[in-house]
């Protein structure tokens, strides 16, 4: 007798569980609750390892959560730039034939600049490496790693990051320049 109020009471209630959260999220979804959280959460959020002064990020660019470098050399970061996300930008370098703290404390404090250039595309997951430039309107595709120069107009993959096309620009692109 008890097993056949049991199982009753369990099917009620399991559909009166399933009635009210399915209510539930059809009112907060119309309501655009969740619309709402979405925009409350911050991506544009990056980190800086080293002298902020030494980031020089346009207006126009988008870095979403990247982290950057800063210890052996200067960034800098052109119009129109945008990254995925998780991108690394780093500088600093130290000397591999030290050991322990030695080999912790000592690196450069010059010499591994980076210059990413106007219109630049870093796809998410990317490790940039200094020194290097990044030329105009280059895309580094995703998980790459860059440990040179890339031309102008040319999508870069791989580790390390190699040519695999080159991009022609349109003759409006150009013109608006």
């Amino acid at each position: 007798m008890y097993k056949v109020i049991e199982k009753f009471l369990r099917s009620k209630l399991e559909t009166w569980m399933k009635s009210y959260i399915e209510n539930y999220l059809n009112q907060s979804l119309v309501k655009g609750y969740f619309d709402e959280r979405i925009k409350d959460v911050i991506v544009k959020q990056y980190l800086i390892f080293g002298d902020a002064r030494r980031l020089k990020l346009s207006q126009t660019c988008v870095v979403n959560n990247a982290l950057f470098n800063l210890s052996s050399g200067s960034i800098l970061i052109g119009e129109y730039v945008f990254f995925g996300h998780n991108v690394s930008v780093i500088t600093g370098t130290h000397d591999s034939s030290k050991f322990g703290l030695e080999r912790m404390n000592d690196f450069p404090t010059e010499g591994n600049d980076i210059v990413i250039e106007e219109g630049v595309w870093i796809a998410s997951n990317v490790t940039v490496i200094g020194p290097c430039k990044i030329g105009k309107h280059s895309v580094v595709a995703a998980g790459a790693v860059v440990k040179g120069d890339v031309p102008s107009y040319h999508v870069v993959a791989g580790i390390p990051a190699k040519t695999v096309k080159e991009i022609t620009p349109q003759a409006e692109a150009l013109e608006k320049k």
